[in-house]
């Protein structure tokens, strides 16, 4: 696997928290965060060492070779710096598909998840 993409932000809560949100991304309906595309699909984890990694399995059924990991760190206060790395199989995505997948993992980690914690 090929890293694609990856991005680093910090998370209010600490790392049990955002494991949590990233392992049961339903788990709270009042607050959603993991609101998918018509042509994307709800991942299955595919690896968790609570609470510092996670890996999911593809959001894009046109890429179902991707995965996406998650690296949590404690950021020596209450929250969380979180890492999302897209991993893909050769060949690459063309280069629209991928800024694509990156844009949309920023939007659902970096965004949506960010605003469920209030920030």
């Amino acid at each position: 696997m090929l890293e694609a993409g990856s991005r680093m932000r910090g998370q209010p809560p600490p790392p049990a928290v955002v494991f949590e949100a990233l392992t049961e991304p339903d788990r709270d309906p009042a607050r959603p965060w993991l609101r998918l595309l018509d042509d994307e699909q709800s991942p299955q984890i595919l690896h968790a060492e609570h609470p510092r990694l996670v890996v999911w399995s593809s959001l894009w059924p046109r890429r179902p070779d991707a995965q996406v990991r998650f690296d949590l760190l404690p950021d020596g206060s209450e929250g969380t710096q979180l890492r999302w790395t897209l991993l893909v199989a050769e060949p690459l995505p063309d280069p629209s598909l991928l800024g694509h997948l990156r844009k949309r993992l920023n939007e659902l980690i970096n965004a949506n998840l960010r605003y469920t914690f209030g920030q």
